[in-house]
């Protein structure tokens, strides 16, 4: 019987350094947790399942080789957007094939069809967008980076922020000319974009013509807003006139007391009472064709829609005039220039054009015991009927944890400490080891006295 508790004693210190061993192996692995191995002692069962005071135990076993999910610490800053770190609770799905595995090494990237995968081609799952571009949070796929091209949008909708300056004098030149200085107070640009994404400057100069009274000017690329190309430039069809209230307020509505008025039309531009907003129509893109030195402008091929203005936070004080804050719903076409994961697993594109969107969200999956899944080798594991079944959704719902881009989850493993346990299983196989050597001395003893 000795020999035999001494066997388990070296079975348990042997299995012992194998889980040591592997875990610092591992020190540098992304997402890999730790393992601990847990012993029991054995007993025999005594007749009749009663005990007794004097029984001997018949060794050690290896109870369990449990793994340590706690937290590893993060490498923040790698030069991959799609690198991933799993803050809290959750594992990324994977694909293999079909096969569903669970990890929380976040390396991955694009393959040649835009599939955001591992090293080892295994799809991550997550929810895509749908034709309007929208994330659908549903059934779990694989999650695709669409790399096409941001269709162009023409603009529709212009708000722009301007301070008038009250104590302005008027101009000394009667006459507006927009390449004379001298006969407006104010301009400002802003970028604008037809069907086919060529971008526009639409000019608004601004003349002030009285107590609480100013003109307002507007020409695109230069034109009056409809000129056909050829004729000379009209800016008086483009002229609106502005009046502010004595607190600096435009005046949106026509006032039913005292003096002042709404502003007024224009031939291309119009206001809305009510809405405080102007609208700019009969725009027509071209773009110009020089010939020695005669400029002619040509219909480029593209249209226009209507464009609302809305210059409702015009104000007029005794500060400085200028552009305050602009914004505008236009844009040309855009090719991906960079992606980048928020919190809540949120993949954004971002375009050459400065623009970007959603293209996807990735998934976390948790389970009630994740003592329970099997490892199933590459970092990865699979899900048991110890494990429970497991439970999706985006991060930072339930008791999901959250995402950090650009980051990579270290090793959890406490290399110190997995040094100190190489120490005392190494003992503890010394110790078994001279416990079968003693037993050995002792039967050749007795073998010698008969």
């Amino acid at each position: 019987m000795s020999f035999n508790i001494g066997l388990s004693g070296l079975y348990a210190a042997n299995k012992s350094l194998d889980v040591t061993g592997n875990n610092i192996a591992n020190v540098a692995t992304t997402g890999f947790k730790s393992s601990r191995v847990e012993f029991a002692d054995q007993y025999a069962q005594s007749i009749r399942g009663t005990s007794g005071q004097t029984n001997v135990g018949s060794g050690v076993t290896t109870a369990a080789v449990s793994q340590q999910f706690t937290q590893g610490s993060l490498t923040t800053g790698t030069a991959n957007s799609l690198d991933l770190a799993i803050n809290g609770n959750g594992f990324f799905m994977l694909s293999n094939n079909g096969e569903k595995l669970y990890t929380r090494a976040g390396a991955f990237h694009t393959d040649k069809e835009g599939f955001v995968v591992n090293s080892s081609g295994q799809n991550l799952q997550g929810y895509n967008v749908d034709g309007n571009g929208n994330v659908v949070v549903g059934a779990l796929s694989n999650l695709k980076v669409d790399s096409s091209n941001l269709e162009p949008k023409t603009t529709t909708s212009i708000t722009n922020k301007a301070n008038f300056n009250s104590s302005e004098a008027i101009p000394t030149v009667a006459t507006f000319s927009p390449t004379d200085t001298k006969s407006y107070n104010v301009k400002y640009s802003t970028p604008i974009y037809d069907t086919q994404g060529n971008a526009h400057t639409l000019d608004q100069y601004f003349v002030k013509t009285g107590t609480n009274s100013w003109s307002m000017y507007s020409l695109v690329d230069g034109r009056n807003i409809s000129d056909p190309g050829t004729d000379p430039v009209d800016v008086a069809a483009d002229k609106v006139d502005l009046s502010f209230d004595s607190s600096g307020a435009l005046i949106v509505k026509t006032p039913t007391t005292g003096t002042g008025a709404a502003p007024t039309d224009g031939a291309n531009i119009k206001f809305d009472a009510t809405a405080g907003t102007f609208t700019i129509s009969g725009w027509k893109p071209a773009t110009p064709v020089v010939s020695g030195t005669t400029t002619t402008w040509v219909d480029n091929g593209a249209s226009s829609s209507d464009i609302t203005l809305n210059m409702m936070t015009a104000t007029q004080t005794a500060s400085a005039s200028g552009l305050i804050s602009q914004d505008q719903d236009g844009y040309a076409t855009g090719q991906i220039s960079a992606m980048s994961v928020d919190a809540t697993g949120n993949l954004f594109a971002t375009y050459t054009n400065g623009k970007s969107k959603v293209i996807g969200q990735v998934s976390l999956t948790n389970f009630a015991n994740v003592q329970g899944l099997a490892p199933a080798g590459g970092t990865n594991w699979r899900e048991t009927f110890a494990s429970g079944v497991p439970v999706s959704g985006v991060p930072e719902s339930g008791t999901l944890g959250y995402l950090t881009g650009q980051a990579l989850e270290d090793s959890n493993v406490d290399l110190t400490g997995e040094l100190v346990n190489l120490i005392k299983a190494q003992s503890n196989y010394q110790a078994n080891a001279k416990t079968i050597s003693t037993q050995s001395t002792i039967m050749q003893t007795t073998i010698q006295m008969t």
